[in-house]
């Protein structure tokens, strides 16, 4: 694989403007070989040359070659390359070719003034990143500070103060002490002694050996109070760091948010108990793996720009016949990206802190968090779903062959009976095509380098490939068909009684058996996906008690084009709670089911609704009430519509096309102006946006036609036009696919969105709220100074 296409894989998708512009710098290298070999064409003895040149003696390990060949290289340098110093920290540098113009022509000009602009752009970015880091490594300090602080309080609630003195003697209050395990004091002894010293070693560089109490088996108190820090601010004791500390509270729980609401608080007093403390635990944790994965993560990108130097200097060497990689590299080496050795020190020691305080030391399993194994494809995964995808379309051929054959439909009292059996199983159909959109959407992604996995959160390592998808929808549809098929065998060509009375039971054996699937707790059939889902669905259903991710909003957005399924779950209640045994009677001559059948449709827009408003609530910017008044549109043009389809009055079908036509028109103006980011001014792109992930820009252009489309199609259920081939639920059915279609279009480009919204800002990982947030130090300074 070629060095360009190698560099591409392996950049981080956020960062990707900050990398070596390694591609751009090969152009320049092109017009640099076009110019040479106008000026100088090749010679034919060239080849010869090179051949003879396999015949000369090896001379690799002579001292006195190497050292004559880099006196050489010194004498015959053709560039200088310049240090100048910005803002008292920061390098910038410059390279100067010593040639004529004339003798190495412009481009190589041109090439060396791009080569430094790329040398300062990632010297930047990487400095600018690593100070990030050691900010945040101080911040750890402090939180650790206070976790191991906290963990000797809850282990040891009765140390209130240090009441040892400074030359270890010990008073009464701390006599009972020694009733406690030596091997739990130990434990608590070096912990709290070797997290000052691994904590402290983060902010400096020094070498420090970790130390260790000198008296096992002494009580807490003396070992805090003989390792105290020298800071004055916690010199009486180093637990009283709890005393400058609460515990936040990031409104997780529907509870907390209440609380949160009563009592207008985000922050509350550790009250020391071991919930606390292992929430705080669990907090730290999910923290430390972030911030470990982010470090790596800057390691690479000093070792593949480096990389990526050295590749295009051996290239220009290759082309241009002139010895400058040497030098250049030099200054490469010695530049912050080449010599900065804060993040290797970072990656060490947070390692080591991982592995003591929240792995017990286990490297096997601690490892497995920092660093979790990428998935690889399965070839039996790409067998199953070619031999699913097989068996569901001879499946779906036999189906149509035998209701042809029996001639089902001509039949009345078979007619009467597909009418009810086609929402039990359509229900699947509807969740079969959105998670096939859903595969081809990911293998979309990733072609286009979009990080899905980041932007719904997913647990490094558990997100699920296309083919995985692909695999668990085929895998369904194989399901469905077949039970379907067995079904209508059952109802149409047996006369055995016996069969008869448990026909109508097959349906609701095939909902109960997907979904003792899609809640089994057990480890397999992707169970970190599920689970993911599961959560999403209720932190969905408790909407506005969970603070609101992209996840949970995107999946209620995919909710509101399945309000067809959703009605199918609303028929098996009825089928089967409600005189499902009379084969004349029919749901939609219910009132208790119409009334819910308006109430099922208008759900998910509800849930929309309220998660706009909490949103509204906590980032303040009004585009989240103009985003929720949309949805509000919509709730009224959905009920509007459904009541007209039930009642077929033709006051209401003008309120149904007013209520449709205006919420058709905010939603496709969301969809392609604040969703997609799409028809900006002054754009690059003409009426498109600066930055692209599809290369073709006729690409946006049809899918907003398609958009626009699409959405109009939903005024069939209002205007009624004459489908002469369509009847019943088959309408329904159809537009109901056709906004699924329209949803999986959409979610492609919404994420599209939303990925270079981060490629902007360069955010390439998830914020994680701190467990403890500390106070009172302002005053503490000032009274310092």
């Amino acid at each position: 694989m070629k060095f360009g296409k190698e560099l591409k894989q392996q950049k981080v998708p956020e960062w990707t403007e900050a990398y070596m512009d390694y591609n751009g710098l090969k152009r320049i290298l092109q017009e640099i070989q076009q110019f040479k070999q106008h000026e100088r064409p090749p010679s034919p003895l060239r080849t010869s040359q090179q051949r003879l040149s396999l015949y000369r003696p090896f001379s690799a390990l002579d001292v006195r070659t190497s050292f004559e060949e880099s006196t050489c290289d010194v004498e015959d340098q053709v560039i200088a390359v310049e240090t100048m110093k910005q803002d008292d920290t920061r390098e910038v540098y410059s390279t100067n070719i010593l040639m004529s113009p004339k003798e190495g022509g412009q481009s190589e000009i041109t090439f060396f003034q791009k080569l430094d602009e790329e040398l300062n752009k990632v010297n930047t970015f990487y400095r600018d990143k690593v100070e990030e880091v050691i900010e945040e490594a101080a911040s750890l300090n402090k939180q650790m500070n206070a976790l191991i602080a906290l963990q000797i309080k809850v282990e040891q609630p009765d140390i209130d103060k240090c009441h040892i003195q400074r030359n270890g003697s010990m008073d009464s209050g701390s006599e009972s002490l020694k009733l406690t395990s030596p091997s739990r004091v130990e434990m608590l002894e070096d912990r709290y002694m070797d997290s000052k010293f691994d904590v402290d070693r983060i902010n400096h560089w020094g070498p420090g050996e970790s130390g260790s109490p000198t008296n096992k088996g002494a009580s807490i108190n003396s070992a805090a109070c003989r390792n105290r820090p020298s800071s004055d601010k916690y010199k009486s004791d180093p637990l009283d760091v709890l005393d400058h500390v609460k515990i936040n509270n990031t409104l997780e729980s529907p509870k907390s948010t209440i609380r949160s609401v009563l009592n207008d608080s985000k922050d509350k007093d550790l009250s020391f108990t071991k919930d606390e403390l292992k929430e705080a635990e669990g907090r730290l944790k999910v923290v430390f793996i972030e911030f470990y994965r982010k470090l790596h993560l800057l390691k690479h990108y000093s070792y593949v720009n480096v990389l990526a130097f050295s590749k295009i200097m051996k290239k220009y060497e290759k082309i241009a016949l002139r010895r400058a990689a040497r030098s250049y590299m030099k200054i490469v080496d010695e530049s912050y990206i080449g010599s900065s050795d804060e993040v290797t020190l970072l990656l060490d020691r947070v390692e080591g802190t991982f592995l003591k305080y929240f792995a017990n030391s286990n490297r096997r399993e601690g490892m497995k968090l920092l660093r979790p194994k990428r998935k690889r494809e399965k070839h039996r995964i790409t067998f199953f779903s070619g031999f699913f995808s097989g068996c569901s379309i001879a499946l779906l051929i036999a189906v149509i062959l035998l209701i042809q054959a029996r001639k089902v439909m001509a039949k009345e009292d078979h007619t009467m009976y597909m009418e009810n059996v086609f929402p039990l199983y359509s229900l699947y159909a509807y969740i079969v095509l959105h998670m096939l959109l859903y595969a081809a959407n990911i293998y979309f992604w990733r072609r286009c380098r979009i990080n899905y996995p980041f932007i719904f959160g997913f647990k490094q390592g558990t997100e699920l490939s296309y083919r995985e998808v692909f695999l668990i929808s085929t895998g369904l549809a194989v399901l469905t068909l077949a039970t379907f098929l067995v079904h209508l065998h059952m109802k149409v060509d047996s006369v055995n009684s016996v069969y008869k009375k448990y026909t109508e039971l097959v349906p609701l054996g095939l909902l109960i058996v997907v979904l003792a699937i899609f809640f089994c707790p057990f480890n397999i059939l992707y169970k970190s996906s599920r689970f993911f889902l599961i959560r999403c669905v209720f932190r969905c259903i408790c909407a506005p008690l969970y603070k609101v991710s992209l996840a949970d909003f995107f999946l209620a957005d995919q909710l509101t084009s399945q309000v067809q399924a959703l009605r199918c779950l609303e028929f098996y209640i009825c089928y089967y709670g409600m005189r499902w045994y009379q084969k004349e009677q029919k749901c939609h001559s219910l009132d208790l089911y119409n009334v819910f059948y308006i109430i099922v449709a208008v759900i998910p827009y509800w849930i929309r609704f309220l998660q706009c408003v909490r949103r509204l609530f906590e980032e303040k910017e009004w585009v989240h009430l103009c985003n929720g008044s949309r949805y509000f549109l919509t709730i009224i043009a959905v009920v509007v519509r459904t009541a007209f389809e039930l009642k077929m009055d033709r006051t209401w079908k003008v309120l149904a096309l007013v209520s449709s036509v205006a919420a058709i028109l905010f939603n496709t103006y969301w969809d392609i102006v604040v969703d997609w980011g799409l028809l900006q001014r002054n754009s690059k792109n003409v009426f498109l946006r600066d930055k692209l992930a599809v290369s073709r820009r006729s690409v946006y252009f049809v899918v907003m036609v398609l958009d626009v489309i699409l959405r109009l199609t939903w005024l069939q259920l209002v205007l009624k036009f004459n489908l002469r081939s369509l009847k019943g639920t088959a309408i329904s059915s159809l537009f109901s696919c056709l906004e699924i279609f329209r949803r999986g279009v959409w979610m492609f480009f919404r994420l599209e969105n939303e990925h270079l919204n981060n490629v902007g800002k360069y955010r390439a990982f998830k914020s994680v709220p701190l467990p403890f947030s500390y106070y009172e130090e302002d005053d503490d300074n000032d009274k310092d100074d």
